[in-house]
């Protein structure tokens, strides 16, 4: 079972299927989906891939986290998964969905950074990847933001993506800045 986190505004809590509603909802604005392929325009195959990811055994300690705002619990804002890349590795993964209403507030860095100190403080991981868009300036700042540094150039489903990456070492030295 994954942990729960709070931060000053979110809480996050295991991803579920009654969660799949809100997922769907939110991968149907073509702006939230737009640097990340899959089957968002086909609602079987959208809700199939779904249920995978929310079913799936990643590893202990891995797995996806719902984001929800602290003053409306019920208010579903988006996701953080932290999964071997591509579900199925070998390397570990972060990333992050969120509404578009949420966009420019600074919650992805925030719900992200919880999940980011499990990876290396509970699960012991000596790296963690987030391969993101090109154009996808939004997830490079937050990336950016946590630490992560862009390391090399890497494909999925035929699209190329900037790899960034974070150590352990340079996890806890970002977690001491100012």
């Amino acid at each position: 079972m994954l942990p729960t986190f709070e931060t000053g505004r979110l809480i996050l809590r295991p991803r579920t299927m009654a969660d799949i509603e809100a997922c769907m909802n939110m991968d149907r604005d073509p702006e939230v989906t737009k640097f990340i392929p899959g089957p968002w325009n086909d609602p079987e195959a959208h809700r199939l891939f779904l249920t995978n990811r929310i079913q799936a055994d990643f590893g202990e300690g891995l797995g996806y986290w719902s984001v929800f705002a602290k003053e409306n619990p019920e208010q579903f804002l988006g996701w953080i998964l932290l999964i071997p890349a591509d579900a199925v590795g070998p390397e570990i993964e972060i990333g992050w969905r969120l509404n578009r209403l949420t966009w420019g507030k600074g919650y992805a860095t925030e719900a992200a950074r919880p999940v980011l100190a499990h990876a290396f403080r509970t699960l012991d991981l000596r790296e963690v990847i987030a391969d993101i868009a090109p154009g996808n300036t939004a997830s490079m700042r937050v990336a950016e933001k946590l630490g992560l540094s862009p390391a090399r150039a890497t494909e999925y489903l035929g699209q190329s993506f900037a790899s960034y990456r974070i150590t352990t070492e340079a996890f806890e030295a970002h977690s001491k800045a100012p």
